[in-house]
């Protein structure tokens, strides 16, 4: 893999853990996303955090809500217009998203994954926090976490895509907050954040998950979706999520399909 042009002036390194259940080889994706992403920007590195405290009804709270707020940190001192966020498990992009949001009031949030991210820590049956990203954003995280949130995203603002799989806490939310899914023929246009959790990807393909569905989608329909948003609109901020690779070897090959989607989000 060769360095490309610097197509976002900040990639955030945030390799959280913590939030998910299955955590085991999260880390060790997360720096082999970190090194496909540096590729593509000057990186800048949420610190993890050893505090394993549980909290808010969140399983370590502590950690999580210490990185969190590395996270707004580093936003706050970069001030980048356009972000690429390597992680990590799916509730790293809640800061980015938030600061975006901010910089631009017509963000368009396109959350493309196989679960639907709407628990609460009332909803949640595990604590588990990457289950809560998505009721996060639209103002209802947990704890401290919710008054350190500024901009919160409107459902107008959201479109799913991929999802398929939720407890009946997250779908309460879906229908409560209509939020809606991408039309494969909606034109996308404006300033857009792309969260990509790689569970939305057909295991049969891409293996290196935790929490992988058979029949997702192929990666060509995966790189196809992320180009034609990119070429419709102005994507200003990029999520990569969930990578789980077992061991040095998976990581290398899932790394060629992530470093297609981050070409295929600078238009290459």
């Amino acid at each position: 893999m060769q360095p490309h042009p610097q197509a976002f002036d900040l990639v955030l390194a945030y390799p959280q853990w913590q939030g998910s259940a299955r955590y085991e080889n999260l880390l060790r994706g997360a720096r082999a996303v970190e090194q496909v992403c540096a590729r593509f920007g000057p990186v800048a590195s949420v610190q993890l955090s050893d505090d394993d405290s549980d909290a808010y009804g969140v399983k370590r709270w502590g950690a999580i809500f210490d990185q969190f707020c590395s996270a707004q940190e580093i936003m706050g001192t970069h001030r980048p217009k356009r972000v690429l966020t390597a992680g990590g498990d799916c509730a790293v992009d809640i800061a980015v998203i938030d600061y975006l949001n901010g910089l631009y009031p017509s963000l368009n949030v396109i959350w493309i994954d196989t679960h639907l991210d709407t628990n609460t820590p009332e909803t949640s049956p595990s604590g588990s926090f990457h289950g809560m990203p998505v009721s996060a954003i639209m103002g209802q995280a947990p704890g401290p976490i919710r008054s350190r949130l500024r901009s919160p995203v409107s459902p107008t603002q959201f479109r799913y895509f991929g999802i398929r799989i939720g407890d009946e806490g997250e779908w309460q939310f879906q229908r409560a907050h209509d939020l809606k899914t991408l039309d494969p023929d909606m034109r996308v246009e404006g300033p857009v954040h792309i969260h990509f959790d790689l569970d939305v990807l057909d295991p049969a393909e891409f293996p290196y998950l935790a929490y992988g569905v058979p029949g997702g989608l192929p990666v060509e329909d995966a790189i196809s979706l992320v180009h034609r948003i990119a070429r419709e609109s102005d994507v200003v901020g990029f999520t990569v999520t969930e990578f789980a690779p077992a061991n040095d070897q998976d990581a290398q090959e899932g790394s060629k399909v992530i470093e297609r989607l981050c070409d295929a989000v600078v238009g290459r």
